[in-house]
C-alpha cells in the first residue's frame, strides 16, 4: 500500500510517525510540504519514507491520500492532484471545518475516487514537525464524515487506519460536525486570543505579566497556535463562531450583572460550572 501525507507540520507529521510505528498494511509512507526543508526534515525524523517536492508526484499510485494542510488551501490542492488520483483511491483530510470541504470534494474529485472527510480531536499550541509524535492522536475521538457517495469499503479502511493511529473514529454529518466543534474547539481559541490581546495591549502589562502564572498560561495556550491554520478555521465555519461568540457574550454579560450586583448568585453560577465540568471530566475517564 502506498500513502501520500500532503502536509507534514504536526498532525501531518504526526499521522506518518503512527503509521509507520504500528507499520499498518506495510504501506510506504510519501510525504508532501510545500517548503522543502520541511519535507526533508520529516524524511530524516523518520515521519515519512520518502518525499516529493511536486504534488502530483506524490499522490500518483498512491492508495490513500491524506490531506493535512490549512482548510483553505484543500480546494486548489483537489484541483491540482484530481486529474492524477489513482482508480479506487480513497482521499480524506484532517481539516477542523468539514462543511467546505465535503463541497469542494463533491465538486472537484473524480467518481473514480472515494472521499471520507476526517478530523482528529487532537492537538498542541505549538505547530510543525519537530512538535509531531507517534502517539499525539492516543485515545483521542477522530471525526469521519464520508460523502453520500462513498463507497462503504473504503470507509472501513479509512476507519480501520484511525484505530491504527490510536484514535476513536466517530461518524458525523459534516453540518453538525461544524456547529458543535465551534463550540468546543474554535470558541476556546477565540477566547484565548481576546485574552491574551486584552491583557497584553493594556498599560499595565509590564507589571501585571511578572504575576501571570499558571492559570494565564493555561487559559492562553491556544493563542500559541498556527495563525494561517486558526485563521482559515475562523473563515470557513464563520456562521457557527459567530453564533457561539454571541452566546458567549450573552453568559459573560449574565456574569457581569451579578458581580456588579453584589448578589450571593454568581457564588451559585460558579458551583453550577465547577458541578457542569466535574462530570464533563468524569465521563471523560
Amino acid at each position: 500500500m502506498r500513502i501520500a501525507i500532503i502536509g507534514l507540520g504536526l498532525i501531518g507529521g504526526s499521522i506518518g510517525f503512527a503509521l509507520k510505528q504500528a507499520g499498518w498494511r506495510g504501506a510506504e509512507i510519501i510525504g508532501y510540504a510545500r517548503r522543502r526543508e520541511t519535507a526533508s526534515l520529516a524524511l530524516k525524523l523518520g515521519a515519512v519514507d520518502k518525499i516529493e517536492l511536486d504534488l502530483r508526484s506524490a499522490v500518483k499510485d498512491a492508495d490513500i491520500v491524506i490531506i493535512a494542510a490549512p482548510v483553505l488551501t484543500i480546494k486548489d490542492i483537489f484541483k491540482q492532484i484530481a486529474p492524477v488520483l489513482s482508480d479506487g483511491s480513497i482521499v480524506t483530510d484532517t481539516a477542523s471545518t468539514k462543511m467546505q470541504v465535503m463541497q469542494w470534494a463533491k465538486e472537484l474529485l473524480p467518481s473514480r475516487t472515494s472521499f471520507v472527510g476526517g478530523h482528529p480531536m487532537a492537538g498542541k499550541e505549538i505547530s510543525g514537525i519537530r512538535a509531531a509524535n507517534d502517539d499525539l492522536f492516543h485515545n483521542c475521538i477522530y471525526c469521519l464524515t464520508p460523502l453520500p457517495q462513498t463507497k462503504p469499503a473504503a470507509v472501513r479502511i479509512v476507519k480501520d487506519m484511525v484505530n491504527k493511529l490510536g484514535a476513536i473514529p466517530i461518524i458525523i454529518e459534516a453540518e453538525e460536525h461544524d456547529r458543535l466543534v465551534a463550540g468546543v474547539s474554535h470558541l476556546p481559541l477565540l477566547l484565548s486570543v481576546a485574552l491574551v490581546s486584552v491583557t497584553t495591549k493594556n498599560p499595565s502589562w509590564q507589571q501585571m505579566s511578572r504575576l501571570a502564572a499558571s492559570g494565564y498560561r493555561d487559559l492562553t495556550r491556544l493563542a500559541s497556535g498556527n495563525p494561517e491554520v486558526s485563521a482559515h478555521i475562523c473563515l470557513s465555519n464563520q456562521a457557527a463562531i459567530v453564533s457561539w461568540i454571541d452566546a458567549f457574550i450573552d453568559e459573560l454579560q449574565r456574569l457581569r450583572s451579578l458581580i456588579a450586583d453584589g448578589t450571593d448568585e454568581i457564588e451559585e453560577a460558579l458551583a453550577l460550572a465547577n458541578e457542569a465540568r466535574q462530570k464533563w471530566l468524569e465521563r471523560r475517564c
